[in-house]
């Protein structure tokens, strides 16, 4: 098994005073060239955006965009009709495609919103663009983790035109679970969203996060009140 660890306070960092932003993998004014992506994950930031704050109009394509609400309102606006705001408990998954434009902002004049919005480059270029909004509070189950996003759409969450599957867990308890691996050649990104979590002779604490590949599966040691994400994606970039 080879893994390779990003701590919290190694991420790019940028501060434009209504967003404060931390980047696992180069993005915007940070770059790093040994932080490019890991397999076809490209993004993976974790933003808070300050009261009636937000992202104005702007492209998108040829992505698989996943957005992850972790405390407030996130109001939503696209260029194909869709709009709401979508909170805790819900995901919000966009296939950017040929192209889209859309608009997130703070839907809350008084509190913050942190969020982790999530880039997947797709199998191939030129979909269809699509907007998929799901609350998946109603079929989590505590210290279990809960597919989120999956290639099929057919299967438990939403989908992605990639094969790539999202898991999420909310851990009361101290648990040891093993996760097994969907597809030959991929790899996983554990991501503590709080808590603490060990892997092998890794402890990872909140924000940190760890790569793993060349195994078909792994074991993780999950301390109570942990949130943990895991994100297994191909390693192989697909020839777009």
């Amino acid at each position: 098994m080879k893994t390779t660890i990003h701590t919290a306070d190694s991420r790019g960092f940028q501060n434009h005073g209504w967003l404060v932003a931390n980047h696992s993998f180069s993005f915007a004014n940070y770059y790093n060239p040994e932080r490019v992506h890991f397999g076809v994950l490209r993004v993976l930031n974790d933003d808070f955006v300050s009261a009636g704050m937000g992202f104005g109009m702007h492209p998108h394509s040829n992505m698989e965009i996943v957005t992850i609400p972790l405390s407030g309102e996130l109001h939503h606006k696209d260029s194909m009709g869709n709009f709401g705001a979508i909170k805790k408990g819900e995901i919000q998954v966009m296939s950017a495609g040929t192209g889209i434009q859309h608009s997130e902002f703070n839907g809350n004049a008084d509190k913050p919103v942190t969020l982790l919005q999530i880039w997947v480059i797709p199998r191939e270029n030129g979909v269809e663009p699509r907007y998929d909004q799901l609350k998946i509070s109603d079929n989590a189950v505590d210290n279990e983790f809960q597919q989120i996003v999956s290639p099929n759409p057919d299967d438990a969450g939403s989908w992605i035109h990639q094969d790539a599957w999202f898991h999420l867990g909310n851990f009361t308890e101290n648990v040891n679970r093993t996760y097994q691996l969907k597809k030959s050649g991929n790899g996983v990104y554990v991501f503590v969203i709080s808590g603490t979590v060990k892997i092998g002779d890794t402890t990872l604490n909140q924000r940190d996060a760890l790569g793993i590949e060349e195994t078909d599966q792994f074991n993780l040691e999950i301390s109570e009140n942990s949130e943990v994400l895991l994100i297994e994606v191909p390693m192989k970039l697909p020839k777009l």
